[in-house]
C-alpha cells in the first residue's frame, strides 16, 4: 500500500488544487443584436454567424 513519505501541509495542497477551479463561461455583446452570446456561437435571436444567415431567425 502506497504510504506517503511525509505530510502535505493544508496551503501545500491548497495552492495545488488551486488550478482545478472552474471559469466563469464568457459572453461578449453581439454587435448587430445587442443579445449575449458566447464567442463562436451561432446567434439564436436572430440566426446569424460571421455575418452569414445559419438559422431561421425566432420571433
Amino acid at each position: 500500500m502506497a504510504v506517503p513519505k511525509s505530510k502535505i501541509t493544508k496551503s501545500r495542497r491548497g495552492m495545488r488544487r488551486s488550478h482545478d477551479k472552474l471559469s466563469a463561461a464568457s459572453y461578449i455583446e453581439d454587435a448587430d443584436s445587442g443579445e449575449l452570446r458566447r464567442p463562436h456561437h451561432i446567434d439564436l435571436k436572430t440566426g446569424m454567424y460571421r455575418g452569414r444567415q445559419i438559422l431561421e431567425p425566432k420571433e
